[in-house]
């Protein structure tokens, strides 16, 4: 597999800027790339990249998205004076022309183009462009905000005809709408289009009614352009991991791109005056992160908006820190939408029901009064909305309150989040020595801890266990490397045990007696762990075949899980319920306990783990039960495939990607809505808990919201 993150960028694409006067354009400044690199190097990021070199694209690679004679329009700028180059731009919305626009518009694209072969030959894993212009909004015959050539949607084109891809992810979480990517591709089933975009009801710009949620494709497209509109300002973290979890995942699995674009525009980020939401930065990484489990890690990102300069060159920071597989910082902020993303999140679901089958069993109708359809803006407020606010407003030399309110803020919310990389990514402990040869050259291998310190540790809990030296054997395996995580040697690790329940007991007092206050514990397996779990400082998850009665008590969760004959739904188990519950619940540590009679494969056990990699800042302690004296067969396959649990190197069928309708036997499968989010979407598997009492919330006639801490079953219409 490759390795490596690429970083394209060259001064000469800041060569260009406004000669005039121009409220509506001032905002664009060749600062947005300075500043970003300057930020780079000041966290030591560009010399741990790959330096790909830049070139033009050429005519013919333009072509691919823009017409000749478009082409031709914006070739003759390169020799127009200044009134020549207003009039020039006046003909298209929210453009300016200089007579280098060109020159740099080429090296853009270039740039775009030399990312994807340097990912797509293997040279690089991964990587980012900065490049400027931006490009998401240009269209066939026409330039638009800001952008001249279309950089994304061209590289989606290249990699079609010059590698053969057959499916292209290609996701815009720049805060305007990509309508020229959607128009581009509308029709083009290869091609999946996401976009979240400020929209508020068609009153922000660009004030398209094609940009709301129902705009789902045309023709053989129909499907494959997602739109989730946001109708209200001040939409965080939460809110995108919601839009993430429950929209773009499960369709984006199912999909199975070969390969992922990233339009990012970091408009969306908190203190943008275009954007006016409040996403911080870290919030990227872990957008990021998710991405990189597609594809078998293919993915370029293309710098598209972003015009508040701390917010975002800290945001392509985090992004380029997580291409370059850093442990991710701990998201903040309470993990609960806002009821307006809920809205438009059920919306997007509905519209796209009949094309997908993770979402064929959606029962929610679409929303059409929704909860900011009754906000009525006056003119002079729509007005603002629908422009560009000055340079002045966003970078100039006079700041806003408000710019510089947000400026000391990520100064110090960026000291708080970040923290040194472990040198060491993944340390293994295992039973026997000859099995060592299975792991990756990059895991270090585990075998001591201190006998005596172990022994007294041990004695303060049970004095008998002590004298068992087999059971001290697994004991010190599992102690060993969850000492390296908690001091931070390591990020995570992985060890087998012959007796993991007691292990896992003793890790957790470990974890405790450290100074940790919350522990995820995930159970794969038949498994009994005696936990109190009143306090909340453990949240235990069990993923078993058989049901299980456990006190009643909201940290204690089980999953009655069997896989079915293709081996497949577990997607929308982690992507709709456990994803969204661990991000609520912010752990310090993640503990997974794979157990017998295991109703998960090796896939499923994967895929949980590279997901859950975004929390803890990538903490993860795997514990493995083998059993004593017996052959070795069980761990065997997994020590095979730790690199792929541990180190995220997922790599999926296209046929495990798809949800089975064998997985809702029943006409109503319970669904849990566990403190995390004012709502759960129906998800195929079945939740066992003994509290019962649940509350709705009714949103419009035959739909509702689910609140609290809760079991219920599916609502029917």
């Amino acid at each position: 597999m490759a390795s490596g993150t690429a970083l394209i960028y060259d001064d000469e694409m800041t060569s260009y800027k406004l000669l005039w006067n121009d409220p509506q354009c001032e905002i664009e400044v060749p600062e947005r790339l300075l500043s970003s690199y300057e930020q780079l190097k000041h966290y030591h990021l560009v010399e741990r990249c790959i330096h790909v070199p830049v070139r033009e694209g050429t005519e013919e690679e333009i072509m691919l998205v823009h017409s000749s004679e478009y082409l031709e329009v914006v070739k003759s700028t390169q020799t127009m004076n200044e009134e020549e180059l207003q009039r020039a731009s006046e003909n298209y919305d929210a453009v300016y022309f200089h007579p280098n626009t060109y020159r740099c518009a080429k090296l853009a694209v270039g740039a775009t183009l030399q990312l994807v072969d340097s990912v797509m030959s293997g040279k690089v894993r991964n990587g980012m462009a900065l490049v400027r212009p931006p490009g998401h909004h240009s269209q066939r015959n026409a330039a638009n905000g800001f952008c001249v050539f279309n950089n994304v949607a061209i590289a989606a084109q290249y990699a079609k005809r010059r590698y053969g891809l057959q499916r292209i992810l290609i996701v815009d979480w720049d805060v305007h709408h990509g309508q020229g990517i959607q128009y581009i591709f509308e029709e083009d089933p290869s091609v999946l289009y996401f976009s979240w975009h400020r929209y508020e009801h068609q009153q922000f710009w660009p004030l398209l009614r094609e940009s709301d949620y129902d705009a789902v494709g045309q023709g053989k497209g129909k499907g494959f352009n997602l739109n989730v509109p946001w109708n209200k300002v001040g939409m965080g973290n939460s809110d995108y991991l919601a839009a993430f979890f429950h929209v773009l995942l499960p369709v984006a699995f199912e999909f199975v791109p070969e390969l992922i674009l990233v339009s990012s525009g970091y408009d969306s980020g908190i203190g943008d005056p275009e954007g006016q939401m409040s996403a911080t930065p870290e919030c990227f990484a872990h957008l990021t992160h998710f991405l990189m489990q597609l594809a078998n890690g293919r993915l370029c990102a293309v710098l598209e908006g972003g015009y508040h300069l701390k917010s975002l060159s800290e945001s392509v920071c985090m992004t380029v820190k997580t291409l370059l597989r850093d442990p991710l910082p701990q998201i903040s902020g309470e993990m609960a939408p806002c009821l307006s993303a809920i809205e438009s999140i059920q919306n997007v679901r509905s519209a796209h029901k009949p094309y997908w089958k993770c979402l064929m069993y959606e029962e929610a109708t679409p929303l059409h009064n929704v909860s900011t359809k009754s906000q009525q803006m006056t003119e002079a407020e729509l007005i603002q909305t629908s422009t560009h606010p000055t340079a002045e407003q966003a970078v100039g030399t006079t700041k806003s309150d408000e710019a510089i309110k947000t400026d000391k803020f990520l100064e110090s919310h960026m000291k708080k989040i970040l923290f040194p990389v472990p040198p060491v990514k993944t340390a293994a402990a295992i039973v026997s020595k000859a099995d060592a040869h299975l792991l990756p050259v990059s895991v270090q291998v585990e075998m001591e801890m201190n006998a005596q310190e172990l022994k007294t540790f041990v004695s303060a809990f049970d004095a008998e266990l002590a004298k068992e030296e087999k059971a001290l054997l697994s004991l010190q395996n599992v102690l060993a490397v969850l000492d390296k995580i908690l001091k931070k040697k390591v990020c995570n690790g992985i060890a087998e045990s012959s007796v993991a329940s007691v292990s896992t007991t003793f890790a957790l007092k470990h974890c405790f007696d450290f100074g940790l206050q919350r522990v995820l514990c995930i159970v794969v397996g038949d498994m009994d762990l005696e936990l109190n779990l009143d306090d909340g400082k453990i949240l235990l998850m069990n993923i078993c075949q058989k049901q299980t009665e456990k006190a009643n008590s909201k940290y204690y969760i089980s999953l009655n899980w069997k896989e079915d004959a293709e081996r497949n739904n577990f997607f929308c188990a982690v992507l709709g319920f456990i994803l969204p519950v661990a991000y609520s619940y912010q752990p310090d540590l993640m503990i997974i306990v794979i157990g017998p009679n295991r109703s998960l494969g090796v896939n499923g056990i994967s895929l949980l783990t590279c997901l859950l990699q975004g929390l803890a800042e990538s903490r993860i302690l795997v514990v493995i039960q083998v059993r004593s004296g017996a052959n070795l067969d069980y761990p065997k396959i997994l020590l095979a495939d730790k690199e792929t649990i541990l180190l995220s190197t997922i790599v999926l069928s296209r046929r495990h990607s798809r949800l089975s309708a064998s997985s809702l036997s029943e006409p109503h499968q319970n669904t849990l809505c566990w403190e995390i989010f004012d709502f759960i979407w129906p998800v195929p598997f079945k939740i066992t808990k003994t509290k019962t009492e649940f509350f709705k919330k009714k949103t419009t006639k035959g739909g509702y919201i689910m609140v609290g801490a809760c079991v219920w079953p599916s609502p029917s219409h």
